[in-house]
C-alpha cells in the first residue's frame, strides 16, 4: 500500500521536478526544497526548526552520504549491522538474497512468505498459502533506483536484490513502533496500526504518553504500553549511536523485539504534524524548547 501525502494532489509535480532537474547534489538540494515548499508551504529553517527542517538538512549535507547511512539503508546489509550492535537475536530470519531477477524467478518460494526489494524502502509482498508471485512487479524492482524516486542520497550506490524472509512472529499480528532517536537517544514514538486496513498512527513519549498529535493519517486509539518497552528503548539506544538523528523501526509482539528497518529521513521530510498548533510538542520532544540548532 502506497502512502499518499497531501492526499497525493502535489506528488506529480514533485516528480516532475525529480524527473527534469539534473542527479547531482545541486540537482538534490533543488528538488528537495521544492518538494519541502509545496508540502511544508514554507521555506526550511537553518535554527529553530522542527523535525521536517531536520530532515530537510539532513537529505540535503553530505552527512546523507556517511557509508555507514548508506550501508544500513540496504536491509541485507543491515543485518549485519544489528547483529554486531545488538546481536542477531534482533534481526528477522533471512530465507534468501536474490541477487539478480533471473534468480528471483528460479527460487522455490516458501508457500508463506515476505518479499521484498533491499534497495528501497515502503515496498513489500505478502505471500500466502503459495498465492502468485508478481514477478512484473519486482522486475520493476529490480529495474528501480529508489534515489530516483525521492533523491535520498543513501540509496543511489545500492544495489538491486530481492530478500525472502519467513512471517514473523508465526504470522500474528504485531505493532510496528518507529523510534526517533537525536544523538543516540530515544526521544519519540510513533506506532503504525492496522496497516493493511484502515492505517492510523499514534505519537507517545517514550514513558508511554499518548501525544494530541499524528502525521499523514489520523490517530487511533491509545494502546497499551509493550511490555517490553525498556528493551525497545535499549536497542533503538544501540542502534542510534553511531548517527545524529535517525529512526529505528522495530517489530514487536509484546514479547519478542525485531528490527525492521533504520530510516534517515521519515516521509522523506514531506509529512506534515497536526494539528499544527500542537506541532511543538514534537518539536520539543526531540531538539528542546530552542528547536533544531
Amino acid at each position: 500500500m502506497k502512502k499518499q501525502i497531501a492526499g497525493g494532489k502535489l506528488d506529480k509535480p514533485v516528480r516532475l521536478v525529480k524527473r527534469l532537474l539534473p542527479k547531482n547534489r545541486w540537482g538534490d538540494y533543488m528538488t528537495s526544497l521544492l518538494t519541502f515548499v509545496l508540502y511544508q508551504g514554507r521555506l526550511p529553517k537553518r535554527e529553530g526548526g522542527d523535525l521536517n527542517d531536520a530532515l530537510f538538512a539532513l537529505k540535503t549535507s553530505d552527512e546523507i552520504l556517511n557509508p555507514l547511512r548508506v550501508f544500513v539503508s540496504d536491509k541485507h546489509h543491515l543485518k549485519q549491522f544489528v547483529k554486531a550492535t545488538a546481536g542477531d537475536e534482533y534481526n528477522v530470519p533471512t530465507d534468501a538474497v536474490l541477487q539478480s531477477l533471473e534468480a528471483a524467478m528460479e527460487y522455490d518460494y516458501p508457500a508463506d512468505c515476505v518479499i521484498k526489494p533491499t534497495h528501497m524502502s515502503g515496498e513489500v509482498m505478502f505471500r500466502r498459502e503459495g498465492s502468485p508471485v508478481d514477478f512484473k512487479r519486482m522486475a520493476r524492482w529490480f529495474d528501480s533506483n529508489y534515489y530516483n524516486w525521492t533523491r535520498e542520497a543513501n540509496y543511489r550506490p545500492l544495489k538491486p536484490k530481492v530478500i525472502v524472509e519467513p512471517y514473523i512472529f508465526g504470522g500474528e499480528s504485531c505493532e510496528d513502533y518507529k523510534i526517533f532517536c537525536v544523538n543516540g537517544e530515544p526521544k519519540m514514538i510513533w506506532v503504525d496500526l492496522d496497516r493493511q486496513g484502515a492505517p492510523r498512527r499514534n505519537f507517545y513519549t517514550t514513558d508511554w504518553e499518548l501525544l494530541p498529535v499524528s502525521m499523514v493519517y489520523r490517530q487511533g486509539k491509545d494502546i497499551p504500553k509493550p511490555a517490553n518497552l525498556t528493551e525497545m528503548l535499549d536497542v533503538a539506544r544501540q542502534l542510534s549511536r553511531d548517527f545524529s538523528m535517525i529512526r529505528v523501526d522495530l517489530y514487536s509482539n509484546g514479547e519478542k523485539l525485531l528490527v525492521g528497518e533504520l530510516t534517515n529521513c521519515s516521509e522523506d521530510a514531506r509529512g506534515r504534524v497536526v494539528p499544527v498548533e500542537n506541532a511543538p510538542i514534537v518539536t520539543n520532544l526531540l531538539f528542546g524548547k530552542a528547536g533544531l540548532s
